[in-house]
Formats: structure tokens, sequence, C-alpha cells
């Protein structure tokens, strides 16, 4: 029930006109009645006074109510009245608002009377409420981070015991024996040190991210989103050349655009109130990457688009695991993907999987390792297997499901498999010693050149990506005036079970 809809209960005022009027009528020929009704009002007032409760008027004229006799099966007839009008019923209106009447409760309704929602934010809180579909992280940051976030997350646990992830049991039939499987605990226990540097790269990005969900708002420019975000990935994850850092360029992607947009310096985009942000970006430890996203909008018209995409997600971390084929996850996530539908402008549209995206495997180093997590049926059969990564990541789109490459490059990453090039030009050369020494084999972008001090290297770049020791990755794009909404998480198939090593409190 809405705080605004409670002050409706109409008793209190249809009691006092009647109230008058019959007093008056009877004045000289009940006056002995009067009286001793008088007393006994005012014996009410002194006992509910003492009580805490005096200086509550609704619960006063509740009372003379019921003294006046005739006047109680009046006064609830008006209560049922007034009920429906408010849209609920008036029966649970008049209790609820009884037991609030009086000390403590007195004041809840009074604070509901000022326009105060039911449900308060904790203080601290990074995310009230003004992203839609994401949960609240509570009060503060946790592990004793300070607020804004400015400790390395290495430095809250001196004891190398980082927050686990959430855990899943395989859930299919031929798997289920993996959970009592002795061996199987021996291996995952081998595997400690793994675990260890994604789940430090987790909690980085959690506190990331909930440091980024409380500046993201209407009116800020996307570049400075970005920089902020980034910033703070690289204070908290204590960005140490490649044993520590970002994983790959944060992605700002709007409305259309699908996939891999992030402002070059001088693209001044500002984030409206009718947009749709897609927010994807990366950690890693030791080349150990997490990959997770989420969609940013502030109008409540976009929620089924949001909440679809991100329950197609939950339905494709729920269908992977060992020994799973790679069509069964898509074939789980199309059928709940295609179920959603949104009324944009009277219009409906029916939510599509982009048929052109998927998930995929990652390796050390590595964001994009050989795999691919398809997000509709008909898939390649190959399975998952046992100790792989994954970023399970889903697009629902109101367009045609359907993306290309447009717009400005932005997104570039080193061939991992290419062989070796002879170059020319000094300047490709010493632009490729600075990606090989900075980035590796993981995303850059142009911003990150600028930053590191490079200068006029379109030139240099451009022959990096013709000859192949380089890959441009432009942006992704639907149909312009259609919506793509994007979740994803990381995840890994343990020997026992599979861990959702970015899950959070926000999804």
């Amino acid at each position: 029930m809405s705080t605004t809809e409670e002050p409706t209960v109409a008793v209190p005022v249809a009691e006092e006109p009647k109230k008058t009027e019959e007093a008056v009528a009877n004045g000289d020929a009940g006056g002995a009645a009067e009286s001793a009704a008088k007393k006994k009002r005012n014996r009410r007032k002194k006992k509910k006074a003492a009580a805490g409760g005096g200086a509550n008027a609704p619960g006063e004229e509740e009372e003379e109510g019921e003294d006046g006799g005739e006047e109680a099966p009046a006064a609830s007839a008006a209560s049922e009245d007034a009920a429906p009008a408010a849209g609920a019923g008036g029966a649970k209106k008049k209790k609820k608002k009884k037991s609030k009447a009086g000390g403590a409760g007195g004041a809840v309704q009074q604070q509901q009377q000022g326009g105060q929602p039911k449900k308060q934010q904790k203080k601290g809180t990074s995310n009230p409420n003004h992203i839609r579909v994401l949960g609240d992280w509570g009060a503060d940051y946790p592990y004793g981070q300070t607020s804004p976030p400015s400790k390395p997350v290495v430095t809250l646990f001196p004891n190398g015991d980082y927050p686990t992830g959430e855990i899943m049991d395989y859930h299919q039939d031929f798997n289920t024996w993996r959970t009592t499987s002795a061996e199987k605990r021996e291996l995952d226990r081998l595997t400690t040190d793994v675990y260890r540097e994604a789940r430090l790269a987790a909690e980085v990005h959690r506190q990331v991210r909930q440091y980024a969900e409380g500046i993201i708002k209407p009116g800020a420019r996307l570049i400075d989103i970005c920089e902020q975000l980034e910033n703070m990935n690289r204070k908290l994850v204590k960005e140490n050349g490649l044993q520590a850092g970002i994983a790959f360029p944060t992605g700002c992607s709007l409305n259309y655009v699908a996939a891999h947009y992030t402002p070059n310096n001088g693209d001044f985009t500002v984030l409206g109130y009718d947009d749709v942000m897609k927010i994807d970006f990366g950690t890693h430890i030791n080349g150990r990457i997490i990959d997770c996203a989420f969609t940013v909008a502030f109008n409540p018209k976009f929620d089924p688009l949001l909440q679809t995409v991100k329950d197609a997600t939950e339905a494709g971390i729920k269908a992977a695991g060992a020994d799973v084929r790679l069509c069964d996850v898509g074939a789980a996530v199309q059928e709940v993907m295609e179920a959603g539908e949104i009324e944009l402008d009277g219009k409906v549209y029916q939510i599509k999987s982009v048929r052109n995206l998927n998930g995929h495997s990652i390796a050390p180093y590595v964001i994009h390792a050989g795999k691919s997590v398809p997000i509709v049926k008909g898939g390649e059969a190959t399975k998952m297997e046992e100790g792989e990564f994954y970023a399970i990541e889903t697009f629902g789109s109101t367009g045609k499901g359907y993306v290309n490459e447009d717009l400005e490059c932005s997104h570039y990453m080193k061939n991992a498999h290419a062989a070796h090039v002879p170059l020319r030009s000094q300047k490709s050369k010493a632009l490729l010693a600075n990606i090989t020494k900075n980035y590796s084999t993981l995303a850059f972008c142009k911003r990150w050149l600028d930053r590191s001090g490079e200068k006029a290297y379109a030139l240099a770049l451009k022959n990096l990506c013709d000859v192949g020791l380089v890959d441009a990755y432009p942006p992704l794009c639907d149909v312009k005036g259609s919506y793509v909404a994007q979740y994803e998480h990381t995840i890994v198939l343990r020997p026992t079970c599979k861990e959702v090593l970015s899950r959070g409190e926000d999804y």
C-alpha cells in the first residue's frame, strides 16, 4: 500500500459535522445526557494522554464516534464508501490506521503523510533506487572500506581470504555426483590459488560498481562517468602493470548500440533520462578476468526490457555447467528472453535475443578464449568443461535482434594468435611495444593511449590493424530507434559446483 493512499480514509472528517448538528438539535432536552457524555469523553482523553496517544486527532474522533450511538454505523458506511475510491479494501485500511494511532505508530503515520517512502534508505547507500531493476547495496561499503572507496581491496583482507561468489550446485542429473565426490573435492582444493585471484578481482568489481551506480545520473557526460569509474577501478585493484588492473575499456553503449562503445577524447555525449545504457567493465588479477555488465535506465517504462534480459542471464547461468552443451544454454536463454515484451509509445514489442552476440569462455589475459555461449537455440554442441571460466551475457533488443559494426571505433586488442610481422614504420614498432608492455593481449582504447602519452598515433594504429597484429572492435548496433539491454556475470565451473564470481547485492 502506497504512502499516499493511507491518509484518504475519511472517517474522522465525516463524523465531526454530524456530531455537532446532533448536539445542537438535542441541546435542551438532553443536557444531562450530554454532560455525562462529555465527562466520559474527558476520562477517555486523559487515559489516552497517559498512554502517550492523547495528541492523535484521528484516534480521538473514532472514540467520539462510538459515543454517538447511531453515528457509528454511518461512519462505518462512510469508511466503506471511501475505501474503493482509494483502490483498496476499506476494512484493511481502517484496521491499519487504528493500529498506527498514538505513540510510535502515530510518528510512523505522520512520517508517511509527509511523503516519505515506507522503506527508508540506509545511511551510506550508494544506489538510492534511481537505477531501475537493481537491488540496493545496503549501508556503506563492506569489509571496512571507506565511503567513497579509497583503500585497495587487497588491503582489506590481510589473510588473503576473499569473499566467495554465489555457489550453485550442478542441477543436471549427470552432474549431481560431483558434489559428494572426494576426488572432485580434492581437485577443488588444489585450484584454490586460481579462485583466490578471481575472487579478489570480483570483489574489486563489486565495490567499483557500487561506487559507479551512485554517480551515474541523467545529465552526466559519458566520458566523465567512464573516467571516474576507471580511476576508481585502478585505485581499488591497486593497479600494477600486468599483474593487476583494468581488463578492458569501460563500455557505456547507449540505446540501439549494444556493445563496444566507449567515448574517445572529444566525445561529450550526455546521458539522458530516457536513455538505456549498458555499463560493461572488467578487472583482473594476474590475468584472471572478471567480465560483468548491467544496464542503466531511469525511466520505469523500460523495466520490462531490463527485467526480461536480467532473467534471461539468470537462466543461462542456471543452465551452464560442466559437460553441458553450449547449444542447451542458448536454448534456455532464448526461451526466457523471447517470452518477454514491452510497450513503448503505445506499441508492443517482443523482446528478441541478439542472435549474433554471445557469451564466451575466458582464459588468462584473453577475454574471448575460443568458446562462444549462444543466446539463441541451435548453436554449437560443444561441451563446457570443468575448470573453465565463462562470461554468461545476454542481450535483448526491441529491434531486429541483429547487430552490425557502425560508428567510430574506440576498442582495440592485440591479436593473441598473430604470427610475427616485420614492421617498416618506426612509429608502428614503438606503438606495438607500448601496447605489449601495458596491455599485452588485453583490450585497450584510444583514451588509454592518450593517457600513456602517445601522440599522433592514428596512422601507426591503422597500420597495426591492417597487418593483423591488432584487431579493431567497432561499436555493434541494432537498428536506430531500438533499445538494447545487457546483463552479464562471470562464472567458474569448479569440480564440485559452479561459482558465480561477480554476484553482488545489486544483481
